[in-house]
């Protein structure tokens, strides 16, 4: 078991003021198993007067506000304290149900929740099929294969065969751009493994949420700590349910990772987006702190 003190701060700056700008703010984490949040606390400068706080479309935690004075810069700051306990040892060495066995469950389970594997089949709007993609998963996924070693073997080729470069691409890169260059960052890789799971029928969805900053004694430090970082849940069957694979690090999601919301994409699921009225320029600048308490 692990403690973390979380922070995070973000701030957008505007070229001129902006007016009526209204916000989506997803930093509170949602429930999540092995994992308890205290202390959660949400600030913004300057102040809206009110916050709507709600779930949003997916497993994902929204806090919307509208700010209808000018504005020419906007700070929101997140904290909580948070415990994670390690994966069962016997999840470890699951294999779970072949591929095909998998589907099969996954499109005839009447489960239309945000946690149901119904969602996360099909397409959605930054994870579209790509023929590519699923060709190069085809070389090593096969129908009978366990799906938690169908997860392994698609987060160990992104990790062996991708270079992780923050230059590489940007927020908005289509996935297949950052599959065709073999580079990019952990946003990227996870869609891209998303894609070549959902193309063999693997229920995958985008997780949204921090790595440890230091690593313990010994250890290296992971990639995509100081910021947001993203990863893989697969949906593995009734039975193991949602396991989170971490393409950048080559590690299932564990003690060292702190789920916030889980979606389709990053679309459903990204820490901040907004309206505004004007056609200034917005420039975002953010810190991110995981630290462990014990």
């Amino acid at each position: 078991m692990i403690r973390y003190a979380i922070s995070h701060s973000t701030t957008l700056q505007y070229a001129a003021p902006v007016r009526l700008a209204s916000f989506n703010v997803r930093l509170r984490p949602a429930q999540w198993p092995g994992q308890s949040v205290t202390d959660f606390a949400l600030t913004v400068n300057p102040w809206p007067g009110a916050l709507i706080e709600g779930e949003g479309a997916y497993h994902v935690n929204e806090s919307k506000f509208t700010l209808s004075e000018p504005i020419t810069r906007l700070q929101v700051d997140s904290r909580f304290t948070v415990t994670r306990e390690p994966l069962a040892p016997a999840l470890l060495q699951a294999g779970g149900p072949g591929l095909a066995a998998l589907r099969e469950r996954a499109m005839t389970l009447p489960d239309l929740s945000a946690l149901g594997p119904a969602s996360y089949i099909f397409a959605s709007p930054i994870a579209q099929p790509e023929r590519d993609i699923a060709l190069w998963a085809s070389g090593f996924l096969h129908e009978g294969m366990p799906v938690m070693e169908a997860g392994r073997a698609l987060m160990r080729a992104i990790h062996s065969q991708f270079a992780f470069d923050p230059r590489a691409t940007y927020p908005d890169t289509p996935p297949i751009q950052a599959f065709n260059q073999r580079r990019g960052v952990c946003q990227d890789f996870t869609h891209v493994m998303i894609i070549a799971a959902r193309a063999h029928g693997i229920p995958a969805a985008y997780v949204s949420g921090y790595l440890r900053t230091l690593p313990p004694p010994g250890q290296q430090r992971l990639v995509g700590a100081d910021a947001m970082h993203a990863w893989v849940n697969l949906w593995c069957g009734e039975e193991l349910g949602w396991i989170g694979f971490d393409p950048t690090n080559d590690k299932l999601a564990d003690t060292d990772h702190v789920f916030i919301g889980m979606g389709r994409d990053y679309s459903d699921v990204s820490p901040l987006g907004g309206t505004f009225r004007g056609g200034s320029q917005q420039t975002m600048f953010f810190s991110v702190d995981v630290a462990p308490l014990d």
